[in-house]
Order: C-alpha cells, then structure tokens, then sequence
C-alpha cells in the first residue's frame, strides 16, 4: 500500500487552539476560557476551590524558613507531564492568570540565587534563566493535544491624546506568548454588555475550515475571529516605507550632529581633576569594599521545564 496521500481535493481542517484572552478583572475572561471544552484551569488567585470547572492552585510553597521548598516550575513540569502521559478527558488547559506565573518563576530563580531581583544575578544569567523557563513552558503547552489558555489582565497606555487599552502582560512576555498562539481576544465590559474582540490573529480564519463544532460556537461569539485582513495596496506600502526612511534619516542625523562641548573645556576640566589627584591627602583612607573573589564562580542556572 502506498503511503502517499489520494490524489484528490480535499476539505482543509482549521481550527485555532492556542488562545491569548485578556482584559480588565469581571471583563469576562475567565468565562470565556471556561466555555471551551473540558477545561482544566491552572489558577493563580486562591480560588481554585471556587471555581466551577475543575482547577489546580498553582504556589511557590516555602519551608519554615521562608525559602521556597517546591517552585511553581516543579508543579508546572508535573500537570504538564501528566496530561502528556496519563489518560484523562480533559481538552483544554487554561492559565489564569500568565502574569502571576511570570512573577512566581522569577520569585523562584531568585530565592534559589539569593538575591532580590533577576538583575542582581551577575552575567545577565538571570534574565537568561527566566526566558529558557518560560519559553519551554509555552512550547511544552502548545505541544499538547489539547486547546492551551493564557489568561491577562487590562493595563492602559497613551498614544497621542487617547487612552488605549493593552495587556498587562510585558511586552517581551508576549512575544513569547504569543508568537505561539493563534488569536488574541480582549474581553470587556461595556454597560451591562460582555464584549469579545479578536485584536489578532495568525491567520485569516474561515468557518468552513473549523472542525470542532464546539470551538466554532465559542468563535462565533467573537468578534473579528471569521474573514479575510484587509489588504495592504503597493501605493500604501511605498507611502508606509518612505515615511520609515525618512524617520530613519530624522534619527541618523541627530546621531551624527557634533557635541557643542568645547573640546578646550574639556581638557582643562581632565587637567584639573589630575591635578586634584596627584594633590590628594597622603594619609587617604582606602575603600572599605572588598574586592569580589567569586565573580567568575557564579553557579549555572539550569532551567527545569
């Protein structure tokens, strides 16, 4: 038998499973993710018990001496490992909220490191530490068979005279997030009315192509998920792009304009601050600061997801 495929028309099969829901706190968020189907909820905020889907607190748990004795990551690899290898029926895993894991994972690798921010680990082997965790917890959870969550709250910024709204999330986070989704829904009040808009999306989706009756009911409700992105016209283009060079060029030429420092100046200020050198007290006490013996020692951070 041949393993090449028939040689015929096929209907494609499209449905998007990876999803980044955000907006402010009662915006409807956390309603939306549980409307997918048989959901399991890795939750963040101590209600875990109070939720009525099925959900799994997710903590850094420290010892009686404050140090953190199983990390949010250990729980993180264990649920994973489990929905991969055991049998169970659940077909979507939501995080809520992905702002408060990134601050538990950084939490972490700082206890462990004893210091008291990511910054303080020498190298900028911290900030490396946190990116390889949680860039293999996005692709570990998109490698599931399963619809995969992340939940965000509402955060606002200005853009000219007007207040837009965005994810709380960091934007560096995002791009890890989702770089690795399929849509981007905002959930939000507005009135008495829920409102759900997809602000984008990897593609253009067509509900001919959904297969899951399920999501394609969810979807429905979404503004913005179904039809084709408008086209950019090659007039537009070559508009967009010489208004990029000549900002580029704006940029370029300040970068290049000499300083208006008078170079004499700043020679006699060096003069004077030799002579002030070579003038200072015999008797001037050195510093109290050790100098650093184990700045190349500094131990290898692993990261274990």
């Amino acid at each position: 038998m041949s393993i090449l495929p028939d040689n015929k028309p096929q209907t494609p099969k499209d449905t998007p499973r990876n999803y980044f829901i955000w907006g402010p706190t009662m915006g409807g968020k956390s309603f939306l993710a549980s409307q997918f189907p048989n959901p399991l909820i890795f939750n963040t905020d101590g209600n875990a018990e109070a939720n009525t889907v099925p959900s799994v607190q997710l903590r850094n748990i420290k010892d009686t001496n404050g140090k953190i004795k199983r990390s949010v990551i250990e729980q993180l690899d264990k649920l994973i490992t489990a929905l991969q290898t055991e049998k169970h029926t659940y077909e979507t895993v939501v995080l809520d909220v992905i702002d408060d894991i990134v601050v538990m994972i950084e939490q972490y690798i700082c206890d462990r490191e004893g210091v008291e921010t990511l910054g303080d680990i020498p190298y900028g082997k911290g900030y490396a530490a946190f990116t390889n965790i949680f860039q293999s917890l996005v692709i570990e959870l998109k490698s599931l068979p399963m619809n995969v969550i992340y939940i965000s709250r509402n955060a606002t910024k200005m853009e000219g005279q007007t207040e837009i709204d965005i994810p709380s999330l960091k934007e560096k986070h995002q791009n890890i997030v989702n770089g690795n989704c399929d849509l981007s829904i905002q959930c939000k009040k507005v009135g008495k009315n829920y409102i759900r808009v997809a602000k984008a999306r990897r593609k253009d989706y067509m509900r001919d192509q959904v297969d899951d009756k399920n999501i394609l009911k969810i979807l429905d409700s979404i503004t913005g998920v179904f039809g084709r992105s408008q086209r950019t016209t090659k007039k537009q283009q070559d508009e967009i792009v010489k208004e990029i060079e000549k900002n580029e060029s704006v940029l370029a030429s300040n970068e290049e304009k000499p300083s208006d420092e008078n170079p004499k100046e700043t020679k006699t200020v060096g003069a004077a601050n030799e002579k002030t050198k070579k003038t200072a007290p015999a008797n001037q006490q050195a510093s109290n600061v050790s100098k650093a013996t184990n700045a190349g020692e500094t131990k290898r951070i692993r990261p274990q997801i």
